[in-house]
């Protein structure tokens, strides 16, 4: 992808959710990709408050994925209004440590408003693209993400940074659209849809290549309404219109 196209995307991007962070929610994505409400956690979301849960922008759950433990320290890509990591937070205790990046001043704000309204000390935020994340290299312990790898114009970098600012032995744990099928260059091209976590999801395998190429292992890609059906490995024999999935996401950064 061209440079002017990868920041137009972002503009895009940019533009589309500093709008729902001003409005205060509301994806407008469809059933089949966000919700802007914590219905669709596994974990218990009840220690948060309203104006957090309501505002969730998600496609699954990468905290359930997550496994984290008490000290660990965590990175989630597109924390948007910061859901995931006050969930996270929680788990990491006062000893962890959690940072969100995005590249929205809107969201940014919103959610450094939310972690000074619940007090929290562990979390901060930081603005950048998560092809190029303001965090050092070797210095995470899990990464997280819902909803927001499927934006990037570039998932190559994305998980390439991922590897990058993992921990060896770190671990990714994601909630993101894939697609069983490819979208043609012309759905590609459509912005708005893009925007709207359709067609910039990527083929379950093409995800996984972009994964291997940065060095991830022990890949697991499987359908958050088919969770026991392995994906990672599956040829993709998809004819028609691509199949649009929220995956759970995990891999391995090799010791």
């Amino acid at each position: 992808m061209r440079p002017m196209e990868a920041e137009r995307i972002h503009e895009e991007v940019r533009e589309r959710y500093g709008l729902i962070a001003q409005m205060g929610g509301g994806c407008g994505c469809g059933d089949e990709c966000c919700d802007s409400s914590a219905a669709l956690y596994e974990v218990d979301t009840s220690g948060l408050p309203a104006d957090v849960t309501q505002f969730s922008l998600g496609c699954g759950d990468p905290i359930a994925l997550a496994e984290l433990r008490p000290g660990q320290t965590v990175l989630d890509l597109g924390s948007g209004g910061g859901i995931d990591c006050f969930l996270a937070a929680e788990r990491v205790g006062s000893n962890g440590r959690v940072i969100g990046v995005d590249m929205t001043p809107a969201m940014l704000d919103k959610a450094n408003r939310n972690r000074d309204k619940m007090g929290l000390t562990n979390v901060e935020f930081r603005q950048g693209q998560i092809e190029k994340l303001p965090v050092a290299s070797d210095s995470v312990d899990v990464i997280l993400s819902n909803c927001v790898i499927n934006l990037s114009p570039d998932k190559v970098a994305v998980f390439r940074e991922a590897y990058r600012v993992l921990k060896p032995g770190g671990r990714l744990a994601v909630s993101d659209m894939v697609t069983q099928g490819r979208f043609s260059a012309a759905e590609r091209a459509n912005m708005d849809s893009w925007a709207a976590c359709v067609t910039g999801a990527e083929d379950v395998g093409d995800y996984v290549a972009a994964m291997k190429a940065a060095g991830f292992q022990d890949i697991s890609i499987r359908d958050k309404f088919a969770p026991d059906l392995e994906l990672a490995d599956s040829l993709s024999l998809y004819i028609g219109q691509p199949r649009l999935f929220s995956a759970r996401v995990t891999a391995v950064k090799p010791e």
